[in-house]
């Protein structure tokens, strides 16, 4: 493996420990949202240096697009039910979503 594959590889298990490190630990909606889109891209990098190394470049990078539509869309959602429930309970907690039960 050439030392950018390396570089690449050693970047997206960067990107997964940080974003792993960052969905254990935050509390806030909102940043539990940054670190799935962390996740995402370190998905998304990873999908392209495989493509890469199978020699099918093409492939890796339609992968990528199609993952790059799909969490931008779950994004949003997770974004805008953040927002709903700043509204309703007054904080973006996450043990604050169990008094949303009625």
């Amino acid at each position: 493996m050439s030392s950018e594959l390396t570089i690449t590889a050693v970047t997206v298990l960067c990107l997964l420990g940080v974003a792993l490190y960052g969905l254990l630990i935050v509390r806030n909606l909102f940043q539990v949202i940054i670190a799935l889109q962390i996740l995402v891209k370190g998905a998304l990098i990873a999908l392209v240096l495989a493509g890469k190394i199978s020699g099918q470049i093409n492939l890796g990078q339609s992968l990528a697009v199609t993952v790059i539509v799909a969490d931008t869309i779950v994004a949003v959602v997770g974004l805008a039910l953040a927002v709903q429930v700043k509204r309703y309970t007054g904080s973006l907690d996450v043990k604050n979503l169990s008094t949303l039960r009625r």
